[in-house]
């Protein structure tokens, strides 16, 4: 029974020990992520935050108009 009253303060003074050094890592940033930014960016999420007054559509049809001129100066230098 002597040892329980040994055993309980030693196992208090160990347990706030943790915390202390737990707080202190925390507060010096030793818990910090510096990897996660660097591999957040390279996620394709840029759809969900463009807002939709933002968003611009493609220009089919700069490319479309451009092919029928290709083509008939091909079909011209068939004739």
């Amino acid at each position: 029974m002597k040892i329980v009253l040994i055993l309980v303060p030693l196992m208090l003074i160990l347990v706030a020990l943790g915390l202390l050094l737990f707080s202190w890592a925390v507060k010096n940033g030793q818990y910090d992520d510096l990897d996660g930014p660097a591999h957040r960016i390279l996620y394709d999420d840029d759809k969900d935050m463009i807002p939709d007054e933002a968003k611009t559509e493609k220009k089919e049809t700069a490319s479309s108009e451009a092919r029928p001129e290709a083509d008939d100066s091909q079909s011209e230098s068939k004739s």
